[in-house]
């Protein structure tokens, strides 16, 4: 027969979860809306400086950019982007999995869990905004420009609903060169190549400031989902406990009626 103490020390240590689970998801409801604002502007921006990179991308003067230029090497580096906490469903896992694909690139991790495990000086997902993608733009062009490595890309997390994320990786350099038309109607000062150079810098920078504030949406709206279900299964927990905790209160009441009688009857 279950122990009646065991049971309702377990009983309370399932609500004392059930309690902070119930908080979390409470955090991360909170930060759904700002984050998702976030991504929805940060999309719009890197949308235009996609379409402006196209244009500059499609001319022919613009191939001779060090940014277009594709080298026989496989030195690779990525920016990986994960979340600065755990208890997220699948969300840091599938970031690391995808990350397994590429043995030989060198990881530049965005996010406390990334940097923990990438042995790398700790910076938040959270927190992270533009002028930090900068600095780490200004570093990454130089150092292809100058042909340190020869490919660049990023792994972040796309957000389709608050129940459906997906670990993607994009490449950003070199660029590619695009078929679309209309920048011969456009008139750059001094020409394509040099504006196609100035703003490599920008394009990065804003492609890093975009997909880390989509991940950090793809974080919360993780998380959660992830404290919502594990509310339901503690709910379910409790009442499968408390129904043990019965019958094995029931079951000890009515063993001591029967020695009570027994012992009547000697």
């Amino acid at each position: 027969m279950p122990n009646t103490k065991a049971l309702r020390v377990r009983i309370k240590s399932v609500r004392s979860t059930e309690q902070l689970t119930k908080a979390m998801g409470l955090v991360a409801s909170s930060k759904i809306r700002r984050a998702n604002e976030a991504m929805y502007k940060a999309r719009e921006y890197i949308s235009s400086l996609e379409k402006s990179i196209a244009l500059l991308t499609s001319q022919k003067e613009s191939q001779k950019s060090p940014f277009m230029q594709k080298r026989d090497t496989s030195r690779t580096k990525i920016i990986i982007i994960a979340g600065d906490r755990g208890l997220a469903g699948g969300y840091n896992a599938n970031v690391f999995r995808l990350a397994k694909e590429y043995k030989d690139a060198e990881f530049i991790p965005i996010g406390k869990r990334a940097c923990e495990r990438f042995s790398y000086p700790i910076n938040s997902s959270e927190k992270y905004n533009f002028d930090n993608a900068l600095e780490l733009s200004d570093k990454l062009s130089t150092e292809f420009k100058n042909g340190e490595f020869d490919k660049l890309g990023i792994i972040y997390t796309e957000y389709r609903s608050i129940m459906t994320q997906e670990a993607k990786i994009k490449w950003l350099l070199p660029l590619e060169k695009s078929d679309i038309s209309g920048a011969e109607g456009t008139i750059y000062e001094p020409d394509h190549l040099t504006i196609l150079n100035l703003s490599v810098r920008e394009y990065i920078a804003g492609s890093i400031t975009a997909y880390t504030r989509e991940s950090f949406a793809c974080e919360v709206s993780a998380r959660r989902m992830a404290m919502d279900s594990a509310g339901k299964n503690a709910k379910q927990m409790i009442s499968d406990l408390s129904l043990q905790y019965n019958r094995a209160r029931q079951g000890a009441i009515t063993q001591e009626i029967t020695e009570i009688v027994a012992g009547a009857g000697e």
